[in-house]
């Protein structure tokens, strides 16, 4: 194992989106229900490349210090040997969220 900090790779949906996030730190919060991502991953500045969307995403979570992301908009968090591109898609498809218990009748 190496003695650098994991990357993981975290894909949720947020308003008919699929957002693709890699961060050092991904666990379950205090907070019920939600999953909390923080040191977010970005590439690198000197490249001579540079993805726009990266950089609408880098800018969105410029000052963000953790993200609270709710369980059921969780699709899927991988643990990666290198950062890749953060990008935001539509959702296609049928992507649903998790099924949640109805509420009590009164």
């Amino acid at each position: 194992m190496s003695s650098e900090a994991p990357i993981y790779r975290v894909i949720f949906i947020n308003q008919d989106q699929v957002f693709e996030l890699y961060a050092r730190h991904v666990y379950q919060s205090d907070m019920w229900g939600f999953l909390q991502v923080e040191d977010f991953v970005f590439g690198n500045r000197s490249e001579l490349v540079v993805d726009p969307g990266e950089e609408k995403l880098k800018q969105q979570f410029a000052d963000v210090k953790c993200s609270y992301i709710p369980m059921q908009a969780i699709i899927r968090i991988d643990e990666v040997t290198s950062e890749g591109v953060a990008k935001v898609s539509d959702a296609k498809g049928t992507v649903t969220v998790f099924p949640m218990p109805a509420p009590p009748k009164k």
